[in-house]
């Protein structure tokens, strides 16, 4: 969800100032590969492949994915993925798996309590394990890094950076914090620009 919505008349001007703001070559090298992907997202056969890229992504990181037809409390419940959603829900799954260490891998929601789309929400928020701030710490860690691999994956990255509101402070601190993100993503190893 989007929490200040940009028109796209006024879209590569945000993203300039953006971009403006972006001093460290890393970042600016991050950013520019999202911003040349699409600001829409796939639909049709498109959005199928992107899924089935998605899903293979994820078991190539060590991820089991339920079978289709599953009833999932949780997109990721301690052992295997809800395959049954889009490709960048997928993709930001992937992400806290390789931000989770291995504890918590095995809980429900990688124990960050209820996303958007958990169904059983009690049960996650009952298998939180980290503070608030943490949680949000790795949300943000795991947004960028899914939508980075959207964007190497040639798939709509700036459709996802636009609804995990990375522009939001734009004249403030949004530069800063996708710097900071960025920066946080290369020295865990979980990110290059070469």
């Amino acid at each position: 969800m989007i929490l200040t919505p940009i028109p796209p008349d006024r879209l590569d001007a945000a993203l300039d100032r953006l971009a403006a703001g972006l001093t460290e070559p890393v970042a600016r090298a991050a950013f520019a590969l999202i911003r040349a992907t699409s600001p829409d997202r796939a639909a049709g056969e498109a959005a199928a492949w992107h899924r089935l890229q998605a899903l293979a992504f994820a078991r190539r990181h060590g991820m089991a994915v339920h079978p289709a037809g599953t009833e999932c409390a949780y997109n990721w419940d301690g052992a295997a993925l809800d395959g049954a959603t889009e490709a960048y829900v997928i993709l930001h799954e992937v992400a806290h798996y390789r931000l989770a260490p291995p504890e918590r891998r095995s809980l429900p929601d990688f124990g960050l309590g209820p996303g958007p789309d958990t169904r059983d929400r009690a049960g996650a928020e009952q298998a939180a394990a980290l503070p608030l701030l943490a949680r949000e710490a790795d949300e943000a860690a795991a947004s960028l890094l899914g939508i980075l691999w959207e964007a190497e994956l040639g798939q709509p990255a700036l459709a996802s950076f636009l609804d995990q509101n990375w522009l939001e402070g734009l004249e403030r601190s949004a530069a800063a914090h996708f710097t900071t993100a960025v920066r946080a993503l290369v020295e865990r190893g979980l990110w290059s620009s070469a």
